[in-house]
């Protein structure tokens, strides 16, 4: 038989102080854990930690943001050592105390989309400077506990759910890295196929050096500015939250926060809103690039760009526009997007784009017109530029395929796990239980 059981009678939230007797620990702060992930393992010196480091983990813990919990800052620890890690006062350790429930069950309950829906709603009405929850928010939640073999047969489910999840990111990632180095080998060490179908400079292709940039370039290619690569631009809308006068046109806007999501890493939280239908022109096209306009942090500058072909238009219900935080931008060729995404990108992971940017009331600002105007790069010719484009798209379109069947997985995921755990589906052995439904509080 099922029954009903609260939070802290499952969980303990652990705040063991480290002893640092050692010289050096990896450090995990909130950015470093992601849907179930632990994505560091840096060390840093003991010297540097003792202020914001002192919660040690063990293999099994739930580790859990304390901060906006809708950003999905989460992991399970499933490492056999962790002498060496040390935790963010900002991270809840979570422990699991019962011999009746499954940890990964109740991580799988507290990670769940409504789950998370709700703390962030308590974080949310919570007095501060940004929102927060502690273990007490977490204690009187009720949860459904069948027995102990469905337990294990919802969590071999999900588990599979995930497994179907992370074979695809990794997928994805495999597709970028190749993407990435053909690039690296066409455009940035010139080894492009030559007229023979050979590596252009390592077969002796003829180099020039060009004074503008500082170094030899191939033979018969252009030096422009990023600015000439582009036809027009296009500024981004806000709408409303809801219809209202002539704001009647539906859309998902894509800000800053949504463009590492929009080309696959992370998830897209694009917020509806209603625009004014004469603004229809502000709409994003395939080809489209979106550049962050606004925002970034002290390690982080602005400029982050994602961009939309027909292929990701698909992965959406409604059309798409960018926020007034950022810009739309569309090439005289089309042939060069792939081109310029990934020498952006270059750009941006090298730091470029501190160099460009303003201030206005503390939020830091890309100087676009003076980067693109004045920022010099090799331009191609245009038959090897379609060339690559010719390469990139089927990629381009694979990711996006493998992101839209993410996507639903995600749906189904979330859609299921709540019937699962409240015996709403018979999931094969025996009835299911009819248990009272999961409750936040009493």
């Amino acid at each position: 038989m099922g029954k009903i059981m609260r939070i802290d009678e499952i969980l303990d939230s652990v705040s063991v102080t480290h002893r640092f007797d050692k010289e050096e620990l990896i450090f995990l702060n909130t950015s470093d854990v992601y849907e179930g992930k632990i994505l560091s393992d840096k060390y840093f010196k003991v010297s540097e930690l003792k202020g914001q480091a002192k919660k040690t983990i063990k293999k099994d813990d739930i580790l859990f943001s304390e901060i906006r919990p809708k950003n999905r800052r989460y992991a399970f620890v499933e490492i056999d050592d962790t002498e060496d890690y040390v935790v963010s006062t900002k991270l809840m350790v979570l422990r699991n105390k019962s011999k009746e429930v499954l940890t990964k069950y109740i991580y799988y309950f507290l990670t769940y989309s409504g789950t998370l829906d709700y703390l962030q709603m308590r974080a949310e009405n919570r007095i501060g400077s940004f929102p927060q929850i502690t273990f007490d928010v977490l204690r009187p939640i009720l949860v459904n506990i069948p027995a102990p073999k469905e337990q294990e047969r919802i969590v071999d489910i999900i588990s599979a759910l995930d497994a179907r999840i992370e074979i695809n990111h990794k997928i994805n990632a495999d597709l970028e890295a190749m993407a990435r180095t053909l690039y690296n080998y066409w455009f940035v060490q010139f080894d492009f196929p030559d007229k023979k179908g050979r590596p252009y400079k390592s077969s002796g292709g003829r180099m020039v050096h060009d004074d503008q940039l500082k170094k030899d370039i191939p033979e018969g290619w252009d030096v422009k500015r990023l600015g000439e690569w582009i036809y027009h631009d296009k500024s981004g809308d806000w709408g409303k939250e809801s219809p209202e006068g002539n704001y009647q046109l539906q859309v998902a806007c894509i800000r800053g926060a949504d463009i590492n999501g929009l080309n696959g890493d992370g998830e897209v939280k694009a917020p509806t809103r209603f625009i004014l239908e004469k603004n229809a022109h502000k709409l994003l096209e395939s080809h489209d690039l979106i550049v962050e306009i606004s925002g970034g942090s002290p390690t982080q500058s602005t400029g982050r760009l994602g961009f939309v072909t027909e292929a990701t238009l698909e992965r959406f219900e409604l059309p798409l526009i960018c926020s007034n935080f950022c810009k739309a931008v569309s090439l005289k060729n089309k042939n060069y997007l792939f081109n310029f995404v990934h020498l952006w990108n270059r750009l941006y992971d090298s730091g470029v784009l501190f160099g460009y940017e303003g201030k206005t009331s503390g939020i830091k600002n890309l100087l676009f017109e003076s980067f693109v105007g004045s920022y010099l790069t090799v331009y191609p010719p245009a038959p090897l530029a379609q060339k690559f484009y010719e390469r990139m798209l089927p990629v381009h379109n694979q990711q996006q395929l493998i992101l839209k069947q993410n996507a639903e997985l995600t749906k189904l995921r979330d859609w299921l796990l709540p019937l699962l755990m409240n015996g709403q589906v018979n999931i094969g052995e025996g009835p299911a239980y009819k248990k009272k439904a999961v409750g936040y509080g009493r």
